[in-house]
């Protein structure tokens, strides 16, 4: 039995989970309009850490701390947190360590010469820094899978835990913005200029946004805390960018999750909920085709953006909390059902009793991921 025991959301809207389940609950966003940014010739909507306040925060707490990263500080921020509730030695060689990122040190690119930043830019070398400043003696791994790297790198924590060489994970997710990322997105077309509409018939587009957030995960214990039940991965291999119009491999890693689970018990399905045209329209056809179309839904892209790394674990750690409290957490910006397939969506904060749910997300490439979460 595998429970996380320890969490921790470092975002723009407050320092630990508990700042920003409040913000959420109340209907905060630090989602802003920002013009000329980084030299970049379009607007964009984003969710962002004011100007130094990472560095500021990172060299306040830990002034003797080798020289890290915007990146691997804002990683350390939320972990160091994470790490200190739950009690367990993180230097332990028991204890393995998991980041998420999809870009990680990118924005290193962008001030330095590619000799200096062959090397810095390497996820593996900010994870190994990472490590370093825990004093773990492991190789720590990396997961860098698109959109679901957050979720998949709580599946690899699982199986990890699970084949008995480690007794705790502590599961980093996090991805800072830049002019490349933000470009990138540009050139699809996909980032809206307004707060994103998850779900409903006039969104435009994603936002982005910036965030660390942690989960300490450890193996058969008997300290009370969620458990990861149930964790899949399925690839559709439909398209580099586009998903499946049958969402072939959401729709599997649903029902895989699903297996031997009374739909009955869930509370919630946390969706991906980006708020383009296309992953939103393909979300509600997977949970109709799995038969959890009457689960009520919700999403959180809304009040922090895509945080990209950070995403599927600080989604799955709001969901905890607010289950934990007797509530559904609000889809902020939805107003009227744009999808195919009827889906409930949360559109205030509603209470419940039920205490299991469902994190699911997808992502380029046709990957997708779920897991189910149950309160013991």
């Amino acid at each position: 039995m595998i429970k996380i025991i320890a969490d921790n959301i470092y975002s723009p809207l407050g320092s630990g989970t508990a700042e920003n389940y409040d913000a959420v609950l109340q209907g905060r966003s630090r989602l802003r309009l920002h013009e000329g940014k980084w030299g970049l010739p379009e607007a964009f909507m984003a969710s962002l850490f004011e100007e130094g306040e990472i560095e500021g925060r990172f060299a306040s707490a830990y002034p003797q701390a080798e020289d890290c990263s915007r990146f691997e500080q804002m990683m350390l921020l939320s972990a160091t947190q994470a790490v200190a509730e739950s009690g367990i030695d993180a230097s332990s060689p028991r204890t393995l360590l998991v980041l998420s990122t999809t870009k990680g040190n990118v924005s290193l690119l962008e001030n330095n010469s590619c000799a200096v930043t062959d090397s810095a830019t390497h996820l593996s070398i900010a994870a190994e820094r990472i490590a370093r400043f825990f004093g773990n003696p492991n190789q720590p791994l990396v997961v860098s899978n698109a959109c679901i790297s957050g979720v998949c790198a709580i599946i690899v924590a699982q199986r990890n835990l699970q084949s008995g060489a480690y007794d705790n994970a502590v599961v980093i997710g996090g991805d800072e913005q830049s002019a490349f990322i933000v470009s990138g997105f540009q050139s699809f077309k996909a980032l809206s200029s307004v707060p994103c509409r998850p779900f409903s018939v006039n969104r435009h587009g994603l936002n982005l946004g910036e965030a660390a957030a942690t989960v300490v995960m450890a193996r058969d214990t008997a300290r009370e805390g969620w458990t990861l039940q149930a964790g899949a991965i399925r690839n559709d291999a439909y398209h580099l960018s586009s998903p499946s119009r049958q969402a072939e491999g959401s729709y599997r890693a649903l029902r895989a999750v699903m297996k031997g689970f009374d739909a009955e018990a869930l509370a919630v399905i946390n969706t991906h909920g980006t708020a383009t045209l296309y992953n939103d329209e393909m979300e509600s056809v997977a949970i109709q085709r799995a038969g959890l179309d009457a689960v009520p839904v919700n999403g959180y892209k809304g009040i922090y953006g895509h945080t990209m790394g950070a995403a599927g674990v600080l989604e799955t750690i709001l969901t905890m909390h607010a289950l934990d409290k007797g509530t559904l957490l609000p889809t902020r910006g939805f107003d009227e059902l744009g999808v195919s397939c009827k889906l409930v969506v949360v559109t205030a904060p509603t209470p419940t009793r039920k205490h299991a749910f469902i994190k699911m997300m997808s992502g380029f490439g046709g990957c997708n991921a779920a897991i189910l979460m149950n309160k013991r």
